[in-house]
């Protein structure tokens, strides 16, 4: 061995010996000031809840400072391939000579749940309050477009498929407030809240709030990954178990193009596939989004964060990359069941910087977030699905909104439509900004 092989050896094993020392510091200092935090809660239910959402997090950022010390956040290029076969199939292989959406199998539909998303405010598009409440189409909402197509399946096939609505602390009481508005409506509709954890100063590694009640930008929640554990402690997990249901049905609220198909529900239960994902292909505007690879024999959803920066440029490539994740999941519920209860549900941590005003400074925060899609590799004989265009329909800017709002789209039963005699998917709008 050289001398400089021998140097470089030594400085790894002293590199790696500080940073598990400095990893277990931080570890330790932060469950001083989480202890902190549960012990100032006075009322005995409200701790024992809070007690539980900070061992969560606790478990999240011990994970997050591990993985950071050793460089595993990022994957090994070479590891990465693309995935088989039976990993990725094309919307148009599940389908029957006979299959379409006026045979429907009821037996099947009444195994199904719905939710959707509802965490995010409509800041980014310059409302305030929930974006699910933001008029889209002839002064309808999000939620009122979801409400309607659930509300003509249960009509139309005689089922009972429930709406649920995964809220943050950020929209929980208005969505609270709106979702009166349909009772009496054919639908079940069932909310309840992601969890809630502090932020944690950049430079410190310490959570920004001192108090249970502090103000609301020490807090966030830590992104749709989150989904699994929400459900299970929420008690809905068991509900819905109890009431028949075996999939779940989860998009984003502000994917229009997110509606029931059948056609994947029966294929998910006669494939016994516990998770499936529906991709579709990639245009120079979907250039970063996650996309489904083998690693090392298993199925894995590829984000960009996970690349290293030298490959980044090939990741974005649409010859390399040819879909991505719509965030349109399909989810076996006793498989939820059985990972969250096995501890077995560790996805990849996406760690969000931000910044804060505290008196008259800004000071940088992160934010531990976790995503939904990742979890994919956990379950059985999950598998993507490439599915059109029209499934994938979101509104994330105003933009969106005026395109979605145009007579390019019409309405029918909550669902939107593109014109038939449309050559081809939706234009790519931007609005420029003038001053």
């Amino acid at each position: 061995m050289s001398l400089a092989s021998l140097k470089k050896h030594s400085k790894s094993q002293s590199s790696y010996t500080f940073e598990n020392s400095t990893t277990s510091i931080s570890a330790a200092q932060m469950r001083n000031a989480l202890n902190k935090l549960i012990d100032g809660v006075d009322d005995a239910s409200v701790k024992s809840k809070f007690e539980k959402e900070m061992d969560s997090f606790f478990a999240l950022f011990r994970r997050y400072i591990t993985d950071k010390a050793s460089g595993s956040s990022v994957l090994d290029w070479e590891k990465i391939n693309s995935p088989s076969a039976d990993e990725v199939v094309d919307f148009k292989s599940i389908l029957s000579k006979e299959a379409d959406l006026t045979q429907i199998n009821t037996e099947n539909l009444n195994k199904l749940a719905v939710l959707k998303l509802n965490g995010g405010l409509g800041t980014s598009m310059g409302c305030v309050g929930p974006k699910s409440v933001i008029e889209v189409r002839d002064g309808q909402s999000f939620l009122d477009l979801s409400v309607r197509q659930i509300e003509h399946l249960n009509r139309t096939y005689d089922s009972n498929v429930p709406l649920l609505l995964m809220n943050s602390f950020n929209t929980d009481a208005d969505t609270a407030l709106i979702v009166k508005k349909y009772q009496g409506h054919r639908i079940k509709i069932k909310t309840f809240n992601q969890s809630r954890y502090p932020r944690v100063f950049k430079d410190s590694l310490l959570p920004v709030p001192k108090s249970i009640d502090d103000r609301l930008d020490a807090w966030y929640p830590p992104g749709h990954g989150d989904l699994f554990e929400s459900l299970v402690a929420s008690g809905e997990l068991d509900s819905l178990l109890e009431q028949g249901k075996e999939v779940l049905f989860v998009s984003n609220g502000d994917n229009l193009g997110a509606t029931v198909d059948t056609r994947i529900l029966d294929h998910m239960l006669e494939t016994g596939a516990e998770y499936i994902m529906e991709l579709t292909d990639k245009t120079r505007a979907d250039v970063k989004g996650g996309t489904l690879i083998n690693y090392g024999g298993e199925i894995r959803l590829l984000e960009i964060a996970q690349v290293p920066k030298s490959h980044v440029e090939e990741f974005k490539s649409i010859k390399k990359f040819k879909n991505f994740n719509t965030n349109n999941l399909w989810i076996n519920l006793r498989a939820v069941k059985r990972l969250v209860e096995a501890n077995d549900l560790e996805v990849e941590i996406i760690p969000n910087s931000k910044s804060i005003a505290v008196g008259n400074n800004e000071l940088g925060v992160i934010q531990l977030e976790t995503a939904v899609g990742a979890a994919i590799r956990h379950f059985k004989n999950a598998h993507g699905i490439v599915v059109p265009r029209t499934r994938f329909l979101p509104v994330k800017t105003c933009s969106d909104l005026l395109l979605v709002k145009s007579d390019l789209f019409y309405l029918q039963h909550g669902a939107l439509k593109i014109d038939p005699s449309r050559f081809g998917g939706a234009p790519l709008v931007k609005l420029e900004i003038f001053n």
